[in-house]
């Protein structure tokens, strides 16, 4: 993947053009595998009723079907296609309009000139999938919601700040900003909506009857699940927008890195994601016939997660050792075949708030031995290490199945033993890895794949700020329970000025600050090797999104 990153804006563009949402707050140029995908895309006549059947292949399952709860990327897929957000995030990063009328802008009366006040204006042609139509109340309830303490909220970063909610008319609605807040744009790209006159009346909102027949208002609805292996939509013919072209969207979760290949060769499967196709596959995919087979880039990083709340982890020396243990060449040449990129941060190098100047981690065992011993950690009888009673052992899990991550671990066990650090492998089922267990941080250790971006903004409050600890009762995905008031500081100077400069300068001391506390061990940024089969047309990569069929509204067969 190119390291080159956009720096066409580095001055940082005015107020005014910031707020135009349509150039993007925190929009990044796509610079990588491949920008496009098939030069043919969208050439086929779109049919006039849906028809045809599509199959998506994820290696992870989607459990979560209330959109506004705790949930991971997989479930993302699914909520593209039956739920609708304000606006969407475009490959390019400008927003388009779904459930709005437009982007609230300064020139349209949108958003005030200080970023304080805002009018969204809503389509009067939305209903939701039972015919309900969508109104203003919807968009007042799920902002509510959010920031429901009782509610086990995915973010409430950015819609904490949303204040005087005023429902103007059923198709439009105002609010005030407490503070300007550069990121809320992106964030409300990703923030699908649920229907209020459905979960208003459940008993229990984090457990609500609704995951059992979600209503949305995408172009597809719900149709049914079969746990553990696939979620079945279907097109929903009153959708407000273009298509659906296919009648039929089938979600298959195959959790078997190899099976999900191998279905994907003989064409049970359409369209291969997520995880996609490993790269040890990758020179045999290329030739494979009927299918369409390259890297596509992706925001995503590959980390080593370190719950940072347990003994064992709360000294900087131990994970700092344990990341100069890390060979992470022989991860990256041998068993990723040299396809990723490695990082040191957790943005994506094609963001303008990239870092490129961290320090660069190098393979140092006899190093980590002797920051470990400088830090009074001393080997034990049986070679490991302890300091005040606490020894260095820890288990380390993640999506089982997964063969390029379990042979990572069998290294890293090796690299870590070597030191004194004894870790023990502890995979789970994904639905198990990442539910509670991830997101509550009952993990000790765990290998991940994350994309720490809001959309196109690099904001990454979900993921560093103290307030974003679900285990503490907290709205985000800060898993490590990471706590820094540098780093809530910078946070919020990064978020709260609209000037791309200053924002940089408060991203890139963010990152360095978590280079250097290491609640992440970073391993290297993904090149995703998607498939999909040769006449499914309208598939479009999108690297501001966190899984491909963000748009599979306008797939069809050719």
């Amino acid at each position: 993947m190119s390291q080159d990153h956009d720096v066409s804006h580095a001055a940082g563009p005015n107020r005014r053009r910031i707020l135009q949402f349509g150039a993007a707050a925190g929009a990044f140029a796509v610079a990588g595998p491949v920008v496009g995908w098939m030069p043919a895309a969208g050439a086929a006549t779109p049919p006039v009723k849906p028809k045809g059947q599509a199959v998506i292949g994820l290696s992870q399952e989607p459990t979560v079907f209330q959109p506004l709860k705790l949930h991971i990327e997989v479930d993302e897929a699914v909520y593209m296609n039956l739920f609708g957000t304000l606006w969407r995030s475009n490959p390019d990063g400008s927003f388009a309009p779904d459930l709005a009328a437009e982007i609230p802008t300064v020139e349209n009366g949108g958003v005030s000139a200080d970023g304080l006040h805002w009018r969204v204006k809503l389509r009067p042609d939305v209903k939701w999938h039972d015919g309900t139509p969508f109104t203003a109340e919807d968009v007042k309830y799920n902002l509510a919601l959010l920031v429901d303490p009782k509610f086990l909220s995915g973010r409430r970063a950015g819609h904490d700040l949303v204040r005087d909610v005023t429902v103007v008319s059923p198709t439009e609605i105002a609010w005030r900003m407490e503070r300007p807040y550069a990121p809320y744009p992106a964030i409300l790209s990703w923030t699908w909506l649920g229907p209020k006159h459905i979960l208003e009346k459940e008993a229990d909102v984090n457990k609500p009857a609704f995951a059992q027949n979600p209503v949305g208002t995408g172009p597809f609805r719900w149709s049914e699940r079969v746990p553990g292996d696939h979620v079945t939509l279907k097109a929903y013919e009153g959708y407000h927008g273009p298509g659906p072209f296919l009648e039929t969207l089938v979600i298959k979760y195959v959790p078997d890195l190899t099976v999900l290949y191998t279905q994907f060769q003989t064409g049970d499967i359409d369209y291969i994601g997520l995880q996609g196709i490993t790269p040890d596959h990758y020179d045999e995919a290329k030739t494979l016939k009927d299918r369409t087979v390259m890297p596509v880039p992706k925001a995503t990083t590959e980390n080593l997660a370190l719950n940072t709340a347990l003994p064992v982890f709360k000294d900087r020396a131990v994970r700092e050792a344990l990341y100069m243990a890390v060979d992470k060449a022989s991860i990256i040449e041998q068993l990723y075949y040299g396809l990723p990129t490695p990082t040191e941060s957790y943005l994506p190098m094609q963001s303008w708030a990239y870092n490129p100047d961290l320090p660069k981690q190098s393979y140092d065992p006899d190093g980590a031995k002797a920051l470990l011993d400088a830090a009074g950690w001393k080997p034990g009888p049986d070679g490991v290490r302890v300091k005040d009673g606490v020894r260095l052992e820890f288990t380390n899990s993640t999506t089982a199945g997964n063969h390029l991550r379990e042979q990572a671990q069998q290294l890293l066990q090796q690299n870590w033993g070597d030191i004194g650090a004894r870790m023990t492998i502890s995979n789970l089922p994904p639905a198990v890895m990442w539910g509670d267990y991830w997101m509550l941080s009952k993990f000790e250790s765990a290998m991940v794949g994350l994309d720490f971006m809001v959309g196109p903004d690099p904001d990454a409050t979900d993921y560093f700020s103290s307030q974003a600890i679900a285990a503490k009762g907290g709205g985000g995905q800060n898993t490590t329970q990471f706590v820094s008031p540098e780093a809530d500081a910078l946070l919020k100077e990064g978020a709260s000025t609209v000037d791309r400069a200053e924002r940089k300068a408060a991203y890139l001391k963010l990152q360095a600050l978590v280079r250097r506390e290491l609640p992440y061990l970073p391993l290297f940024q993904y090149a995703m090797v998607q498939g999909v089969k040769t006449g499914l047309e309208g598939y479009t990569p999108n690297i501001n999104t966190q899984e491909n069929c963000w748009n599979a509204n306008q797939w069809r067969w050719a």
